[in-house]
């Protein structure tokens, strides 16, 4: 992996040098304008010092998240300046600390089923969970951008969501062979 990312993407790899920092990539949000890192079981907030000290560019703010597994559980980005956020209590009392501490005021979609809420929007189309009708007809109503539609009741069954099961990279015009 070291080596695709190096050679082949041409992307930088940052090291996290506080062996105290835990950082799990599912509490971490990337709104396009700012991170969101949620403080979890599996982040503290030596993790979220790591993600400033990664990206000085962008605003970096640590959020508490106690109700769910982790920030991604309870919301993700699913269109520019949307974020996607479960109807429950946890994922809203999280919102709304956001909302607090956002630089930006984004849009949000609330959707009943909380595990629907993780979903992945990448090249202008929306990549969503299947198994749940109530949240596809928010997403198909609201929406006016490509969407697909997955089954993922398998991977759910230990704890997966859809962006455990993706590595977003801007991806340069030319890759190089290894």
């Amino acid at each position: 992996m070291r080596a695709v990312i190096k050679k082949e993407l041409q992307l930088p790899i940052i090291e996290i040098k506080d062996e105290s920092a835990t950082l799990e990539g599912g509490d971490v949000l990337f709104t396009g304008r700012e991170f969101f890192v949620g403080l979890s079981s599996r982040t503290n907030e030596a993790g979220a010092r790591a993600v400033a000290a990664a990206f000085p560019e962008y605003p970096v703010t640590p959020i508490k998240v106690s109700t769910s597994l982790h920030l991604k559980s309870s919301m993700t980005m699913c269109g520019p300046d949307v974020i996607c956020v479960a109807a429950n209590k946890g994922a809203q009392e999280i919102l709304r600390r956001i909302e607090r501490e956002a630089t930006f005021k984004y849009q949000t979609l609330t959707i009943p089923d909380a595990d629907a809420a993780n979903c992945v929007y990448a090249n202008g189309t929306l990549i969503h969970r299947a198994d749940f009708p109530d949240s596809v007809k928010i997403f198909e109503g609201r929406l006016d951008f490509p969407r697909i539609a997955v089954e993922l009741s398998e991977f759910s069954k230990v704890q997966g969501s859809l962006t455990c099961n993706s590595i977003l990279v801007k991806k340069s015009k030319h890759i190089r062979r290894l």
